[in-house]
């Protein structure tokens, strides 16, 4: 039986601190409001003491300030970290592919690039693997009452369909489907289970379903009625003090099938 997973999503800005930039920590609301938490490594520590099942880093601005991806991050993260790590945010290209891969990422995470170039899809899943290509959804409700995919860390509207552009996505060669309802990021107002169900039962590959964590039910609720493969969140676990432990076991007394705490 497929076992559900649970994956704190950590969310990075690079920050002026003192005479440098950084890469710090943070939560969002809406893409947009952001709330400084602290340093990413060490919080990714704490996930692994609390028995995450994986963990998500993602780049918030590389793309929209032409930036490299965060190799630099991840090979820190991967010296201290023995649970997988999918790494997002400025991958434009196969080399970029290949540096995240190489520096510690088990996965990648593209969302811009691809819409701009489907066929990066295809091409990394042949020279990587299906199972190191994550596509990342990120979708909103339009003033025309629509849903559409957003890209360029949620300013561009692509005027795609999520449910179509996942469907595009799993026949390309994703290997997972990373699911975020702009409307409901860090607003703790529970997951958008309609649509993450609608693209779960479209797709043969597991989906993500993150935006919205605010109790313990929102997890239940995304297994169960959004028929999620995994739950992410990134203001729940930094901000609440509950832990994935935690929820791990209100998941299983709800008869979900959730990984073991080992």
């Amino acid at each position: 039986m497929l076992k559900r997973r649970l994956i704190p999503k950590l969310q990075l800005r690079s920050m002026r601190l003192g005479n440098a930039d950084r890469m710090v920590l943070v939560t969002t609301v809406r893409f947009d409001q952001t709330v400084q938490v602290g340093d990413p490594i060490s919080q990714a520590k704490v996930y692994q003491a609390q028995m995450a099942d994986e963990l998500i880093f993602l780049d918030l601005d590389a793309t929209l300030q032409g930036r490299p991806t965060m190799a630099g991050i991840v090979e820190r993260a991967a010296e201290e970290i023995f649970m997988p790590l999918t790494v997002g945010g400025g991958v434009r290209s196969l080399d970029d592919f290949r540096k995240l891969l190489r520096h510690g990422a088990d996965k990648v995470s593209i969302n811009t690039a691809a819409v701009e170039s489907p066929e990066l899809i295809e091409r990394a899943a042949d020279a990587f693997g299906a199972q190191c290509v994550v596509v990342s959804i990120d979708f909103s409700r339009t003033n025309e009452g629509r849903y559409s995919v957003f890209t360029r860390g949620g300013k561009h509207d692509s005027g795609l369909d999520p449910v179509e552009w996942a469907r595009t996505c799993a026949r390309r060669g994703a290997g997972e489907i990373l699911l975020t309802s702009i409307d409901r990021d860090g607003t703790r107002a529970g997951l958008d289970v309609e649509t993450t169900r609608r693209v779960a039962s479209e797709v043969s590959v597991p989906v993500i379903a993150s935006g919205g964590c605010g109790t313990a039910a929102h997890f239940v609720e995304g297994f169960s009625e959004g028929m999620a493969d995994a739950v992410a969140a990134g203001t729940f676990f930094s901000l609440k003090d509950q832990t994935p432990l935690q929820i791990r076991a209100r998941i299983g007394n709800a008869g979900i099938p959730i990984r073991p705490q080992t």
